[in-house]
């Protein structure tokens, strides 16, 4: 059961080359998210007018050295609803700083679960039960609703998937994954 705020699937390498605007060899290793490539390949191109509709914030700084990382995101948002489809990953939102993740699982099933990236970086450790991180948890928590704010999440991308379609979905799985080979 593979979920995708966990960070194997949760971080995406991206490599860029720029001669003349990117040192060689340069890494960069802040918040940025797929939604920041519009406007970043917007700027690259000379396009200076970015409208305020697009969610994604430009990281033509960090690429050229005129922003620092800690100056640019201190927190990202995340927002998995495509269940059920064929890998079957219950829907999740939640929130990576760069020590914590919180993570809300839903629809079917209510779980919370709360990460100290900075000393479990596998994320084998839930502490969302753990009260050494209860402020950690509540700041984590006010994060989470200022970025939904932030992002304009609605009550309809929390819409739960319908008992039939959740039936049909792991038919649809388990006629896909055959009848397992013997062998004598």
């Amino acid at each position: 059961d593979k979920r995708f705020m966990y960070e194997e699937s949760f971080k995406t390498p991206l490599l860029i080359q720029l001669p003349g605007t990117i040192r060689p060899g340069t890494k960069i290793n802040a918040m940025v998210q797929n939604l920041d490539f519009a406007p970043t390949f917007l700027e690259l191109t000379g396009f200076s007018n970015l409208s305020k509709d697009m969610q994604g914030e430009s990281f033509f700084g960090l690429l050229n050295g005129t922003l620092n990382e800690d100056d640019y995101r201190d927190v990202v948002y995340y927002h998995y609803y495509d269940y059920p489809a064929f890998h079957m990953v219950k829907k999740h939102y939640g929130i990576r700083t760069k020590r914590y993740k919180l993570i809300h699982f839903y629809d079917d099933i209510d779980t919370w679960e709360l990460y100290d990236l900075e000393k479990d970086p596998d994320e084998k450790m839930n502490l969302i039960m753990n009260t050494n991180y209860a402020q950690v948890l509540h700041r984590m928590r006010v994060k989470l609703d200022s970025v939904q704010t932030h992002y304009k999440v609605t009550e309809t991308e929390f819409k739960k998937a319908s008992k039939d379609k959740v039936d049909k979905a792991y038919e649809q799985f388990k006629r896909l994954r055959g009848t397992p080979a013997t062998f004598n």
